[in-house]
């Protein structure tokens, strides 16, 4: 029955960087995915990871994580990787200081 197994690859994809997070000026705007964005929903931006692609965020200074979702394109700031909710940036304590390194990888 060698036929019926498939081989599943499985590529697991980790960036590190820097993230940061949406200011409120985008709350209720069109994503680039077409749903509207809400600040306390666990969802970010990429620039290249496939729409509802799962990532693990991992804040690299104190090892707080996150798992979003990539619903939107972006960010567009030099050496940023990541742009997070306001409700994940929370979750990982990045609020005051509004960047932090991190370490982002798919877990889907």
């Amino acid at each position: 029955m060698a036929g019926s197994l498939q081989a599943h690859e499985t590529t697991v994809k980790t960036q590190q960087g820097v993230a940061s997070y949406y200011s409120d000026h985008f709350q209720g705007k069109t994503t680039a995915s077409g749903e509207p964005f809400d600040q306390q929903e666990m969802t970010a931006a990429h620039p290249t990871l496939p729409f509802g692609t799962k990532v693990l965020v991992v804040r690299e200074d104190t090892g707080s994580q996150v798992e979003v979702t990539i619903t939107d394109r972006g960010p567009y700031a030099k050496g940023r990787i990541i742009d997070l909710s306001k409700r994940a940036a929370k979750k990982l304590g990045m609020l005051k200081r509004g960047t932090v390194p991190v370490m982002v990888t798919s877990v889907q």
